[in-house]
């Protein structure tokens, strides 16, 4: 049976990468919805123009809502389908990505309602990369050290029980 942390990370892993998916799919075409790809249109060209330096390196609002769209869509495909360490690399990604997104929202003053999921799954984003970089707890019996040939139990496991001697 998998381990109580082994469900969190994949419960997580899937339900974050399924929320970028789909996100990401917002931003780069109207098909899903059209209401909130007009949204995402109208929120990137605030953005770059609060960010005048955006223009000045030829940054537009439309390269910018596609560029973060594929990014999220990439990642979390990577957060939803691929073991192992692109995992936690795509995770850290879509950390970075939801960090520059609050910044935008604090840029041109949005009110709290607007970015409140951002803050949300940021934070279980987070939560997801420190509970999957957390090592793996070993169950007792294999607990033991090998030292010159000779498996040992671990020093915390081999002293004595409070209150006893030990005696050789």
């Amino acid at each position: 049976m998998a381990s109580p942390r082994t469900i969190t990370i994949v419960a997580l892993s899937v339900a974050l990468g399924l929320f970028f998916v789909f996100m990401g799919t917002i931003k780069l075409t109207p098909r899903l919805s059209r209401d909130a790809y007009n949204e995402m249109k109208r929120a990137y060209k605030s953005y770059v123009r609060a960010l005048p330096m955006l223009k000045k390196m030829g940054v537009s609002s439309i390269l910018l809502r596609k560029s973060i769209g594929a990014l999220e869509v990439a990642c979390g495909i990577v957060m939803t389908l691929v073991p192992g360490r692109p995992k936690d690399v795509a995770n850290f990604l879509l950390l970075l990505l939801v960090l520059a997104v609050l910044f935008f929202h604090q840029l041109v003053g949005d009110p709290l309602k607007r970015y409140a999921h951002a803050l949300v799954f940021g934070i279980l984003l987070t939560c997801r990369l420190l509970i999957a970089r957390q090592p793996e707890e070993l169950p007792p019996e294999k607990r033991m050290l090998s030292v010159n040939g000779d498996e040992q139990p671990l020093v915390h496991e081999a002293a004595p029980e409070k209150g006893k001697m030990k005696v050789s």
